[in-house]
């Protein structure tokens, strides 16, 4: 019995020392601006990055695989403070999700009455989703699910989104199947919200606030940042000036600007 146990104690010393020899000699250096990384990272870890998580993030910026400005949710603060720790300048752009419909429970009518998963990916594989406009908001508030900061609310069938909280990550743009939801510059305040590519005459049947491709708006624009594509207006925002006039001269109301209504433009505008 002695012996045994002392065999055993012996062997376990023995395998100590061999782990602790090993855990020095193998050692992997970390480099001390990732825990300085992590630390300035909000934590959310919501991958909007690319990365799994904070930690990957934050490993990736030090190897130079990801730029301090890829943080979405910790918005400009976190981008200079990531800068400042890299010895880099960081230069954001905040960006904020917007809704290219306006056409709700409403303003549209359905094809037929959907029973089935309350998700708009699954709810598209019948017939493209039960409202008549093919290319609308399906309405069943994939996008707020998804939203890893309580940013979308719904509201007659349609998303709603609280700006102050929406850090443009970029999730509901890509869980939504109609692309109706997309992140742009914050700063870009004149929205076009339709989706739809049909012809005047057409949007008009399943949609009251439709983009009718009547080309008003892009004769009123004095920059010359509005184009007609496949029948929708077009923004672009490196050349709008935010000056709201083709706001005012569209006959659907279907051009909003958000300096004026906020996000809950629906209500206000209505």
């Amino acid at each position: 019995m002695l012996f045994a146990i002392i065999s055993l104690g012996g062997l376990g010393f023995v395998l100590g020392a061999g782990l602790s020899i090993a855990s020095k000699k193998f050692a992997v250096e970390i480099d001390p601006r990732e825990e300085a990384v992590l630390k300035a990272l909000p934590g959310a870890n919501c991958g909007a990055c690319g990365f799994p998580g904070c930690g990957g993030f934050a490993a990736a910026i030090v190897r130079g695989d990801a730029p301090v400005t890829g943080c979405t949710a910790g918005g400009v603060n976190t981008a200079k403070a990531l800068g400042a720790i890299m010895g880099v300048e960081a230069e954001v752009v905040k960006k904020v999700a917007r809704v290219y419909c306006k056409g709700g429970d409403k303003e549209t009518t359905k094809k037929f009455l959907y029973a089935g998963i309350p998700n708009c990916r699954a709810a598209t594989l019948i017939a493209g989703g039960d409202k008549t406009c093919p290319f609308g908001c399906v309405g069943l508030g994939t996008c707020a699910v998804v939203c890893p900061f309580d940013a979308i609310r719904m509201e007659n069938g349609l998303p709603v989104v609280d700006e102050e909280k929406c850090p443009g990550c970029g999730k509901c743009e890509k869980a939504c199947p109609k692309y109706t939801i997309r992140v742009v510059p914050a700063d870009s305040k004149v929205v076009v919200t339709c989706n739809s590519t049909d012809k005047g005459a057409a949007v008009k049947k399943y949609c009251s606030t439709g983009c009718i491709g009547c080309g008003i708006c892009v004769k009123a624009c004095p920059k010359q940042a509005i184009t007609m594509e496949n029948s929708l207006a077009f923004i672009n925002f490196e050349k709008c000036d935010n000056c709201g006039l083709c706001v005012a001269k569209c006959p659907t109301k279907n051009i909003i600007n958000y300096l004026e209504t906020g996000p809950s433009h629906r209500e206000e505008a209505a």
